[in-house]
């Protein structure tokens, strides 16, 4: 990339242009959806291309397609136009306004499966505040404004920000009651061996933990292999095989039932966590105290 990229320099509607042709593949939607013609944002993209010095975009018959550098560029681009957005929110709204926008971030898991009954809730109670949530697994730096509260299952590091241990969520294994019925007998560990098992991709974890109860396997003891959780949890609940999962979360799936609960597992420990703007902002103060009551207090 060119060293005469610098972000404090760059004009931010060529950014804006440059997102919206990542995500709708097409200069003509993404000109729609920008409200401007596409001669226009293919020139934008052209003095991007000049700035970075690299071509981002290879252009095919059907679409136009991100570059290794362009795929690299779009997350940073979004969340730099999302904070820019959220500081001109901040900006023009008083400390004490409930109106306005929070910015969450949270496990694929806890978004798709935890967060969105709680969110009815704030939402019935606070219709004046707006929810943006960023689903990810990544440890996003509060410090840099990716987010305004963060609900993580490990303690944060950061000293500048405000911290809060919730609560402990405990872990189980479980399995598709069709994959059990087919077993029979006790279901111990030699028993369950005959199904496939739902395990990490590059993450040791499982492993370390099977080895230190006294199972000697390795990775090819997992006959499905992903580092995503929210897809490991679809796959048990669809019936891929033996997985993990919290038990408040995994109680309430009637086709799941858990396995040896005699080994011993470690639990989620849920942090929440914001910035420290939490002690001036009434908005952000009424959210974390709803998300602190609502997830210490959930059993599914």
């Amino acid at each position: 990339m060119s060293a005469a990229f610098d972000p404090a320099r760059l004009d931010w509607n060529l950014l804006r242009a440059f997102v919206a042709v990542v995500e709708q593949g097409s200069l003509t939607r993404a000109a729609a959806q920008l409200g401007t013609s596409q001669p226009t944002l293919s020139r934008q993209i052209a003095a991007l291309e000049a700035v970075a010095g690299v071509p981002l975009f290879e252009r095919t018959a059907r679409r136009l397609v991100p570059s290794l550098v362009a795929q690299a560029m779009a997350e940073p681009a979004a969340r730099m136009l999302a904070a820019a957005q959220a500081c001109a929110l901040a900006a023009s709204a008083p400390a004490d306004q409930l109106a306005g926008s929070v910015r969450l971030t949270a496990s694929q898991v806890v978004s798709a499966h935890v967060l969105p009954p709680m969110l009815v809730r704030l939402a019935a109670e606070h219709p004046e505040i707006q929810v943006e949530l960023v689903a990810s697994d990544r440890l996003d730096n509060l410090l840099e404004r990716e987010a305004d509260i963060a609900v993580r299952m490990v303690q944060p590091t950061q000293g500048a920000v405000i911290t809060r241990h919730l609560v402990d969520w405990p872990l189980g294994f479980f399995a598709h009651r069709d994959l059990l019925a087919a077993l029979g007998g006790p279901l111990t560990m030699d028993a369950l061996r005959a199904l496939r098992w739902i395990g990490f991709d590059q993450s040791m974890q499982l492993i370390d933990g099977f080895q230190r109860e006294g199972h000697a396997i390795d990775r090819r003891f997992f006959g499905f292999r992903c580092d995503n959780h929210l897809v490991n949890f679809e796959a048990l609940r669809s019936g891929l095989g033996v997985g993990l999962a919290m038990l408040p979360l995994a109680h309430v799936q009637p086709q799941l039932v858990r396995v040896l609960p005699e080994l011993t597992l470690p639990v989620l420990p849920v942090w929440l966590t914001a910035h420290r703007e939490l002690r001036s902002n009434r908005r952000l103060r009424v959210v974390f105290d709803f998300l602190a009551r609502e997830l210490s207090r959930w059993t599914g």
